[in-house]
């Protein structure tokens, strides 16, 4: 009986962790970069500090992390990097990579 009790109690603890993953990947969207292209805004150049593009690994031309002028939070950035630039990553991985990593997804 002891045996049947644990696989019972590590099914449990399975399904829980999966749920736990669900619930986190489809309740908490701030907590991953965008990563489709559908609804993405492209920054507004002439309010931005800085100028910078890269091609990410999906071959895209991203504008590098920049501030505005106003010190508002530029138009179409997906996170807040530790430096206090604001970063256009289309992708989780490397986000504000030379900029001190994320402090906060937008």
């Amino acid at each position: 009986m002891g045996k049947r009790m644990n696989r019972s109690m590590l099914n449990v603890a399975r399904h829980l962790a999966a749920a736990t993953l669900v619930a986190l990947v489809f309740a908490s969207p701030t907590v991953f970069a965008r990563t489709s292209p559908k609804g993405w805004a492209q920054p507004n150049e002439s309010e931005l500090t800085s100028h910078g593009h890269y091609r990410n690994k999906g071959g895209e031309q991203v504008h590098s992390p920049s501030n505005t002028k106003s010190g508002e939070v530029p138009v179409g950035a997906s996170a807040k990097c530790a430096d206090g630039t604001y970063s256009f990553s289309r992708h989780h991985s490397g986000t504000c990579s030379r900029h001190g990593g994320v402090a906060t997804w937008e």
